[in-house]
């Protein structure tokens, strides 16, 4: 992340330089191994070879969203704390998006075309989120995390069963996110209203759609 001593502009050039390497991806590997290093790769039909893809491409899709949520909330919000915070979650979440590109390499999947948009978009709720304040952003921080592990615990029953080694990566995944939730609540994040989190399925249900296409 970039340095506190930076100025605005200083800091969101290193921001910018950042997506732009997401979205390329072109992300530092991680130096914890992935979870499936240890896991023999079994031979899939085609069939279930591209659709292990696709569900990967999309979990790939969510922690590109994921860094730029976390970013965004620690470029642009008011509290020192929240800002530490948040770039110690998006390191975090580095890991998982390797992760996530050695396995779309394995399976010979493309990551998605939408990324761009994708990270755009989250970057700027990111920063609308630590705008608001620690509460709303903590808030903001639960209802993602929440809508991920539903989505990881859906890929986990669809990915196909002969794929441990795709499953071992998704259920590391489901806990780590489940544990940001949880810390993000217990922080003091806001409970929001049904609607709100409405919008958001409706949102998550739009990115996986396209991202499992393309």
């Amino acid at each position: 992340m970039p340095g506190p001593n930076l100025s605005f502009l200083d800091r969101l050039l290193a921001e910018a330089d950042h997506g732009l390497r997401v979205i390329a991806a072109r992300s530092p590997a991680s130096a914890e191994p992935s979870p499936a290093a240890s896991v023999p790769d079994a031979e899939l039909a085609p069939e279930a070879r591209r659709h292990a893809g696709s569900l990967m491409r999309v979990n790939h899709s969510g922690e590109v969203c994921a860094q730029a949520l976390y970013r965004g909330q620690a470029l642009c919000s008011r509290s020192a704390e929240m800002r530490s915070d948040m770039s110690a979650a998006a390191q975090e979440e580095e890991a998982h998006l390797a992760w996530c590109q050695q396995r779309l390499d394995e399976l010979g999947t493309e990551p998605s075309r939408f990324n761009p948009l994708w990270y755009g978009a989250s970057f700027a709720l990111g920063a609308a989120a630590g705008l608001a304040g620690t509460g709303p952003g903590l808030g903001f921080v639960a209802a993602t995390e929440d809508q991920v592990c539903a989505h990881l615990r859906d890929h986990l029953g669809r990915l196909p069963a002969a794929d441990e080694r795709s499953r071992a990566l998704v259920t590391k995944m489901l806990a780590d996110e489940d544990a940001h939730a949880h810390r993000a609540k217990e922080a003091g994040a806001w409970q929001f209203p049904k609607p709100v989190k409405d919008g958001m399925t409706l949102l998550s249900r739009i990115m996986t759609g396209l991202s499992y296409r393309a």
